[in-house]
């Protein structure tokens, strides 16, 4: 069995700022390598495991997913305003593209139901009402913390945590920065479904609206509960219960 060496991945940003806090602002590859070995030792970020073959395999026909799908967005746009000469070859192209996502679907799908622990956790998150197939895969590929963090650090491990602008007397906005973007996207459309349709996130955006919270920032609130909920389950082994749920 082939062992991977662990890693630590940082925010160049964060390095940079504390290469500026210690007072260094020039920049070459001698005093990057200087200032990455200080920020491990002082800092001490977290390490963890490179992900085996399989993993990267399945980050790769996700990305690939994500590029054929936008591409299919763009080829449905272009047809509606084509010339007639070469709107057949349009649409030739978009039934290529509908063949090729169903087949990445298909060997996503049967990568993760060939894998008993997947399996377990996409049939858990799948009992959520409205995450289906894309939220549960992207999350179980690009999130492989799910389960493993308390509500706080997932939040902001995805970026849907708020962060507090206050000094002294003033009380700034509170925002939501950082992150990754990608399950971010997966789960504003999750929760912009799960308003509509699932009882426990809309009675919690209605709540907030009536409460004075701007849209925006409630549905915000609705990602993070969704995933808040989606972590819990993970833990715990427990499929989705609407009255268990309203209580968290």
């Amino acid at each position: 069995m082939i062992e991977y060496p662990s890693v630590v991945i940082v925010n160049p940003r964060q390095v940079r700022d504390f290469a500026r806090a210690t007072g260094v602002l020039a920049k070459t590859d001698r005093i990057d390598s200087r200032i990455l070995a200080l920020f491990g030792l002082q800092i001490k970020p977290q390490v963890r495991l490179l992900p085996d073959q399989k993993v990267r395999d399945m980050e790769s026909l996700l990305s690939r997913l994500r590029q054929l799908i936008e591409m299919l967005t763009a080829e449905h746009n272009r047809v509606l305003q084509a010339e007639d000469c070469i709107r057949k070859s349009i649409k030739i192209h978009i039934k290529w593209l509908e063949k090729a996502i169903s087949a990445i679907n298909d060997d996503l799908d049967n990568q993760i139901r060939n894998s008993p622990s997947w399996r377990e956790k996409d049939d858990l998150l799948k009992s959520v009402p409205r995450v289906g197939k894309v939220v549960s895969t992207t999350l179980l590929i690009e999130l492989p913390e799910l389960g493993q963090l308390n509500r706080r650090k997932i939040a902001a491990l995805v970026g849907v945590a708020s962060f507090n602008r206050d000094s002294g007397t003033m009380r700034g906005k509170r925002t939501v920065w950082g992150g990754r973007a990608k399950l971010r996207a997966v789960l504003y459309m999750a929760a912009l479904v799960g308003v509509r349709r699932n009882p426990v996130i809309a009675s919690f955006y209605e709540r907030l609206l009536k409460a004075g919270k701007a849209k925006k920032v409630a549905l915000v609130a609705c990602m993070r509960k969704l995933l808040t909920i989606l972590n819990a389950m993970i833990r715990s082994n427990a499929v989705w219960q609407e009255a268990a749920m309203e209580t968290k």
